[in-house]
């Protein structure tokens, strides 16, 4: 396994967990009109976790690349509203701008990862 692969894989693994063991953390993050935060929440880490797992097995890491890009996309509008709910907060808005780029190479692996499928 290579080592941007090894790292989604910890990212993913990581953050999967951390949705069910701190789901009020991301419940705050899940946009209104998406309706029920906690089902967003339980989705997103399953997802997670999933995608960790489709990468951690080489006969799956090329649907794991191209299923992790999907999700890295799929989660930014949350990033986007986290700015948004945090503007009047200077150092709560300083995090949630700074998280945004962070999603492009988070992208640009997952993609990555599935064009080369090590």
């Amino acid at each position: 396994m290579k080592t941007k692969t090894a790292i989604m894989t910890g990212v993913l693994g990581l953050a999967g967990v951390a949705h069910f063991a701190r789901p009020k953390l991301f419940d705050s993050i899940v946009p209104p009109r998406l309706g029920n935060p906690r089902f967003w929440t339980i989705a997103s880490g399953v997802a997670e976790l999933g995608c960790a797992g489709l990468l951690a097995n080489s006969a799956t890491r090329r649907l794991g690349g191209v299923a992790s890009a999907a999700l890295m996309v799929g989660v930014f509008p949350a990033n986007i509203y986290t700015v948004v709910k945090q503007w009047d907060n200077p150092k709560g808005r300083a995090i949630a701008c700074a998280r945004l780029p962070l999603q492009i190479p988070l992208v640009w692996a997952s993609a990555a990862i599935a064009a080369d499928a090590d």
